[in-house]
């Protein structure tokens, strides 16, 4: 069973280093396709938004003061506010409706 553990480690390590290594290798000039540039110069906002939203939902005792503060926060980047005046909106409307709530 423990022998098991060193092939599942290898086969993840050799997967993660085949991920970062093959792109490096197999393109050597410059990408010119406006689709694939896109995409590639969204990948990061995509990644940190997947990781993010989950925490913000689990975050609080109630799923829906974090879906308000959600709102809000989306709502406030939406209309141009900086990220401190977001925060601090999404972190009062959470505060407000916990003790509403409970």
């Amino acid at each position: 069973m423990t022998h098991n553990v060193y092939v599942y480690l290898f086969v993840m390590a050799a997967t993660t280093y085949l991920i970062r290594v093959l792109p490096l290798t197999l393109i050597r000039r410059e990408i010119k396709n406006r689709t694939i540039r896109s995409f590639l110069y969204y990948v990061p906002y995509v990644t940190l938004a997947v990781m993010t939203f989950p925490a913000i939902l689990d975050a609080t005792q109630s799923t829906w003061s974090a879906l308000a503060a959600l709102i809000t926060a989306i709502l406030l980047a939406w209309f141009g506010q900086s990220l401190f005046v977001v925060s601090v909106a999404s972190c009062v409307i959470v505060f407000i409706l916990e003790l509403i709530i409970l």
